[in-house]
C-alpha cells in the first residue's frame, strides 16, 4: 500500500513521546541474567543478486560467532521496501536495524524515528575514516542517524570490442567528444534505417540526470523543497540528452530495445557505452562473461565534472527493544574487518576510506573512474520532498523523450505538479 507523505508525518506525530520516552530505556548491566541472555534482533534490507545475499549471510555469521548471545534474523524485502519499512514503523513491528537509502533518509531523520548513533561510538570506531560526505547524508540537527554501509558512483562502462571495431582509441572526455563517439558506435541494418546498436544506453530517471541539468547552472530544487528544473538552466542540460535521443538516433531507452535497464542493453550489445554503478561490474563478468568492458569518469558538460554519489546506511529503529545488540551488529557491519569482508565482492566501494585503500580499487582499472567521481558526485539526496520530485520528473521526462511534448512544456508540468503536491503535504 502506498503510504502517503502526509499520512506518515501525522504518524510521527502522534508517537513522538512514545519515541522519545523508549529512546531512555537503560541498557542491562554487564553480566546481568537479561545480558547473558540470548538476543534476537532484526535486520530487513534488499538485494541486487542471490550472491549479495550469501555475502551477507556470511558476514552475519561471523558476526555471530563473535558476539553468541546474539542471534540475527535477516529479512529481504526487494519489492516497495520503504512503503514496507513506513507500514511497519506505524504499526510498531518496524525491523531493528535496516537499510536506509540516503534518498529516504532526511524525512525519517526529521520525524524522529530513528536511533542517534553519537552517543554509541567510541574513539576506537574511528569515525573519521568514513567519507565525510556520505556521513553528511545521515546528519540532521547536528545529530548522526546512520552509518553508511557502501556508496557509489556513476562511470561511463563501454564494450571495448564495439570501440576497436570503430577505430575509437580512448573513451570520450568531453561531451562533444561523447555525442561524437556515440555517432560513428550507431549501427544501422544495411540497407536499413532500423538500428541495431545505439552508441549509448540512457536512464530517463532523475536519479541519473540531475548532474546534467546541474551542468549550466541549473538546480533540482529550491532552498524550500520546491521543483526547479524547469527553469531554463535547467532544461539547457536536459536538452541535450532529448537531442541525442530524438534528433541524433544515437541513444535508446532500454525499453526501446526490450532490455531491463542500460546494462543489459549494453551485455546484449544493443548499445555500446552506458552510464551506470559499480554495481554493473559483478552483474557483467556474471551474466556476460565474455563481454569485454572499459570503465571512465563521465564525460564533462560545458567544462563541469559531473556524477551521482548513491549511498546506504545500517540505521537502528528507535523504538528497538534491543539496542544495545543493534549497536553491536550496525559497528561489526561498518566496522573495517566487517566492511571488508563485505566490500570484497565489488558490488559498491566502502565507505571507509582505509578498507577502500587497502582493497584497491582507486588502482583497480575498472573501478578507478569510479572512486575518482567521489570526490566532485552529487549525493543522491535533496530533502524530503526529492521522492515527490522523482516521480513527476520521470513521468515527464520520458514523455519529452518520446516527443509528446516539448522538454520545456513537460519540466513545466512536473514542476507544477510536484510543487501543488509539496505545497499540499505542507
Amino acid at each position: 500500500m502506498k503510504l502517503a507523505f502526509s499520512k506518515f508525518k501525522y504518524f510521527v506525530v502522534l508517537t513522538g513521546l512514545a519515541f522519545l520516552t523508549g529512546a531512555c530505556r537503560p541498557l542491562p548491566e554487564p553480566g546481568s541474567a537479561q545480558a547473558n541472555s540470548t538476543t534476537t534482533i532484526t535486520l530487513s534490507g534488499w538485494q541486487s543478486s542471490p550472491s549479495e545475499n550469501q555475502l551477507v549471510k556470511q558476514v552475519l555469521q561471523q558476526f555471530e560467532r563473535e558476539n553468541p548471545t546474539i542471534r540475527v534474523k535477516y529479512e529481504v524485502i526487494n519489492s516497495e521496501y520503504m512503503d514496507v519499512i513506513k507500514t511497519r514503523l506505524i504499526g510498531d513491528v518496524a525491523p531493528d536495524v535496516f537499510y536506509l537509502d540516503a534518498l529516504e533518509a532526511p524525512a525519517l531523520m526529521k520525524y524522529n524515528v530513528l536511533e542517534p548513533l553519537d552517543d554509541y561510538i567510541l574513539p576506537e570506531f574511528d569515525l573519521a575514516d568514513f567519507q565525510p560526505t556520505l556521513l553528511n547524508a545521515f546528519r540532521y540537527n547536528g545529530k548522526l542517524y546512520g552509518l553508511p554501509k557502501d556508496f557509489s558512483t556513476l562511470a561511463l562502462i563501454y564494450d571495448k570490442n564495439a570501440f576497436a571495431k570503430a577505430r575509437i582509441s580512448q573513451p570520450p572526455r568531453t561531451w562533444e567528444e561523447f555525442l561524437a563517439t556515440a555517432q560513428k558506435l550507431t549501427v544501422k541494418q544495411p540497407g536499413s534505417n532500423k538500428i541495431t546498436r545505439y552508441g549509448f544506453g540512457l536512464a530517463p530517471e532523475l536519479a541519473r540526470q540531475t548532474f546534467v541539468l546541474q551542468a549550466y547552472g541549473g538546480r533540482l530544487k529550491t532552498p524550500e523543497g520546491y521543483a526547479a528544473f524547469a527553469e531554463p538552466n535547467s532544461l539547457k542540460g536536459l536538452q541535450r540528452i532529448v537531442d541525442q535521443y530524438r534528433r541524433d538516433r544515437t541513444a535508446a531507452q532500454p525499453t526501446d530495445v526490450g532490455a531491463t535497464g542500460g546494462s543489459e542493453m549494453l551485455g546484449q550489445g544493443r548499445a555500446a557505452m552506458v552510464i551506470e554503478g559499480t554495481w554493473a561490474i559483478p552483474y557483467f563478468k556474471d551474466t556476460f562473461p565474455t563481454l569485454q568492458i572499459g570503465t571512465a569518469e563521465v564525460p564533462t558538460i560545458n567544462g563541469r565534472r559531473g556524477t551521482m554519489a548513491f549511498t546506504v546506511a545500517y540505521v537502528i529503529n528507535r523504538k528497538s527493544r534491543n539496542k544495545a545488540a543493534a549497536w553491536k551488529l550496525v559497528a561489526y557491519l561498518t566496522g573495517k574487518p566487517g566492511m571488508q569482508t563485505w566490500a570484497t565482492q565489488g558490488l559498491a566501494l566502502p565507505s571507509r576510506r582505509s578498507v577502500l585503500q587497502s582493497l584497491g580499487y582507486g588502482n583497480h582499472p575498472l573501478y578507478a573512474p569510479f572512486v575518482r567521481g567521489a570526490s566532485y558526485a552529487t549525493i543522491w539526496q535533496a530533502g524530503e520532498t526529492l521522492p515527490t520530485l522523482r516521480t513527476h520528473f520521470n513521468n515527464q521526462f520520458v514523455s519529452a523523450l518520446l516527443g509528446e511534448q516539448s522538454l520545456s512544456e513537460a519540466m513545466k508540468k512536473a514542476q507544477d505538479t510536484a510543487n501543488r503536491e509539496i505545497y499540499l503535504a505542507n
